[in-house]
Formats: structure tokens, sequence, C-alpha cells
């Protein structure tokens, strides 16, 4: 499991771990059943604070994205395939809220916004070739 903090952004760092655990659930880099590292671990291995990490994974526990098992790691909950597409469009549009909140202040039309945006996707996929 891959975190990056940003101790410059003005997100608290355990806001930043629970959108990267979510995003990587979302995205399926975190399958359900993959253990997450302990938080004494993850904590040491980004320089910060246990409690830090402990108050991230329980809004993750407490949202029902992680599975608590007394004794053992904590692991990626299983989820229904809706619960699946609904995740992942949760974390698209939370995504696409600041852009599409830049082109409205910048004037821009949906067509323009839209058609930006399928350039994007297309750059995106052949970048991926």
């Amino acid at each position: 499991m891959l975190i990056v903090l940003d101790l410059h952004s003005g997100v608290p760092t355990y806001r930043q771990i629970v959108e990267q655990v979510r995003l990587q659930i979302a995205s399926g880099r975190l399958a359900a059943g993959s253990e997450l590292p302990s938080t004494r671990h993850l904590a040491q291995t980004l320089g910060i604070n246990p409690m830090t990490v402990s108050k991230a994974y329980g809004l993750l526990e407490a949202e029902g994205a992680l599975e608590h098992r007394p004794g053992l790691p904590l692991t990626v909950r299983a989820r229904s395939a809706a619960s699946r597409e609904a995740a992942r469009e949760a974390e698209l549009r939370a995504a696409l809220e600041p852009a599409a909140r830049a082109a409205q202040q910048l004037g821009v039309s949906t067509t323009k916004a839209v058609q930006l945006f399928r350039q994007l996707m297309a750059d995106q996929v052949e970048e991926g070739k």
C-alpha cells in the first residue's frame, strides 16, 4: 500500500490517508481481503504519530471500507459490485468537482469542458499504450 503525504497541502494527515486508502480500494489496487499495514508500521514508515494512522483507520472502518478482526490485521471489506461501482463514481465525482468549479469560474462552456475532458481521457489511453 502506497501512501504519499503532502505536509504542505493544508489537508490533515489523517484525511490524506483516508482519501488515498479509499481511492486504492475503489480502483481495485487494494482488493477485498487485502491486509493493511499495522498502525505502528505505517506510522513509522510515514514518520507520523500512530494516533494519526489510528484515526484514519477508524474512519475507514466506521464507513465500512475496512474490517477489524480481533487479533488479526485490518483487511479491506468485501463489497457488492454495485457498492464498488458507487465507490468508484464517488471518487471520480470528488476529483471532478474542482475541475467543474474551475470551468464555471473561467466561463468555459459545458460543451468545451466535456471536449477537454474527452481529450484528456484519450491522452491517458494513448499514454497507457
